[in-house]
């Protein structure tokens, strides 16, 4: 399908009148919005993948050399690559909160993760507006699959009452620690996977088992992978609802330890015969053993992206591509758990410092593409920094409704970054987070500071040039004491008190 040269960009809130066919179909919507819309009949689809755990160099378009991908990296050639894009904190919850909601970790509710026995995470509250309410009202049936973790099932945070009309995958992220559970939620009731007995996401070998036999590690396999039943829900979403705008939201599980990934999976990357210690879990800490468990890590990469090409194929084949825009990213940088995943081998995230529970940017800058034809270039590349919370302005943009974005969202619309047109560059980018000894960022310009172990009492800032030092080596406060007068007066500015979460020290 061709499409006409793009109108010019305009005032974002900005009404325009544009005439479509040879008879008279006006529809009014603002210029941007009509800037994307392939239809200006049916408002664009949106599909944005969520991957967990996943650094900032495990894909190949982003640098990865051992772990195949090449549906992802398809992917980047057909649109493009944002090189500085952050997550919206350093662990699970906090970030998803901030990519919902599209506030920064300073106003938004959820700050860290905090579960809520028997099930779930600390909830969302009633009155907080997600991206998924907001598109309900534009006439998106919304869809959610793979990992919540903003509420448990009984509580104001679940899915389905907050913008999502169908919900299907793992409500409790300590749940989702397995891929072979007795049950996944399917709306509101569980539905029964076929593994007797379920596998845990924690445990270790038997007490007689021997560490060096293969066989030993059978135990931790399942047959019912909750993967596959997810992509199959997702496929089905998409599927039935090709006939009208939807929103579906893919927070895969994937490659999230436990190391568990069906042995098909696995072969391409035995085959290769790295060396491969197994993981034994003998200090008795970490998740589920696996014999070879840098295979492993690899085959549950690729199968995710086995399981994008296929959202992308049926894209292709139901002809949605062109009124589809399609965003992957992940909630955060790469495990600190050596013994589990080789960060090191597989060069996971690269030059940068820091690991998932870290602000330096290991922690947090996450490899995201942006696919929209005749809308985003193909192969083209943004540097300008921006983060979670610039989703939600950004795909209201999108959807023709820029008028509806809250007032009191921190997101920053990228949609003329996504374009190819000039943009400002973001004032800043605040990150906060109260676990792994209370951290806080603000990001200026190629200016960085950071703040380390406040709960302990530390409030000192270390300065990094970015552009300079993208390994946050050169700690150069000292040279720059103007510098880090006007950036910790911003944190000081972005930081609002929580109750629940609160940052000692600070607050």
């Amino acid at each position: 399908m061709r499409y006409p040269p793009l109108p010019s960009l305009r005032n974002p809130r900005q009404l325009s009148v544009t005439i479509l066919f040879v008879g008279v179909v006006v529809v009014l919507t603002n210029a941007l919005g009509s800037a994307f819309a392939a239809d200006a009949v049916r408002k664009p689809n949106i599909v944005f993948i969520l991957a967990d755990d996943l650094g900032y160099r495990e894909l190949g378009s982003f640098g990865q050399k051992k772990i195949k991908t090449p549906n992802l990296d398809g992917l980047a050639k057909q649109g493009m690559r944002l090189t500085q894009h952050y997550c919206g904190n350093a662990v699970c919850a906090p970030s998803r909160c901030v990519l919902m909601t599209g506030k920064h970790p300073g106003h938004a509710y959820v700050r860290s993760n905090k579960s809520t026995p028997p099930e779930g995470q600390w909830p969302i509250p009633d009155d907080e507006v997600t991206i998924a309410e907001l598109l309900q009202k534009q006439g998106y049936v919304t869809g959610a699959f793979g990992k919540w973790g903003l509420g448990g099932p009984e509580s104001t945070g679940r899915p389905l009452v907050q913008g999502f009309n169908r919900f299907f995958g793992y409500n409790c992220q300590s749940h989702a620690h397995s891929y072979y559970p007795s049950y996944l939620w399917d709306n509101d009731k569980h539905v029964t996977l076929n593994n007797d007995p379920p596998i845990p996401g924690h445990a270790g070998l038997a007490k007689d088992a021997d560490p060096s036999n293969p066989k030993s590690y059978d135990e931790f396999k399942g047959q019912d992978y909750a993967p596959d039943r997810i992509n199959k829900q997702v496929l089905e979403f998409v599927r039935t609802n090709k006939d009208q705008p939807f929103f579906l939201y893919y927070p895969t599980v994937i490659p999230h330890v436990a190391l568990h990934v069906p042995d098909e999976e696995l072969k391409p990357y035995l085959d290769l015969g790295w060396k491969d210690p197994p993981f034994t879990r003998a200090s008795g800490y970490g998740y589920t053993p696996h014999y070879t468990p840098r295979a492993a890590y690899a085959a549950m990469i690729s199968r995710m992206d086995r399981y994008i090409g296929n959202v992308l194929s049926l894209l292709d084949e139901l002809n949605l591509t062109e009124n589809t825009i399609v965003v992957f990213s992940s909630d955060n940088g790469t495990t600190h758990l050596g013994e589990e995943v080789d960060y090191e081998f597989f060069a996971s995230v690269g030059e940068l410092r820091g690991l998932k529970g870290s602000l330096y940017e290991g922690g947090v800058r996450v490899p995201t593409l942006v696919r929209f034809p005749g809308r985003v270039k193909a192969g083209s590349t943004s540097d300008r920094v921006s983060g979670f919370e610039d989703w939600l302005p950004t795909l209201l943009e999108i959807a023709g409704a820029s008028d509806v974005v809250p007032e009191n969202v921190d997101g920053i619309s990228l949609a003329s970054t996504l374009m190819g047109k000039s943009q400002e560059p973001r004032p800043f980018l605040y990150r906060e987070f109260t676990r792994y000894g209370g951290q806080q960022t603000i990001r200026v310009g190629d200016w960085k500071a950071v703040r380390q172990n406040i709960v302990k009492g530390n409030i000192e800032i270390e300065l990094y040039n970015i552009a300079e030092d993208i390994g946050e080596k050169n700690n150069v406060a000292a040279k720059h004491p103007e510098v880090v007068e006007r950036l910790a007066k911003l944190m000081a500015r972005e930081h609002v008190p929580s109750e629940t979460f609160p940052l000692k020290a600070i607050d």
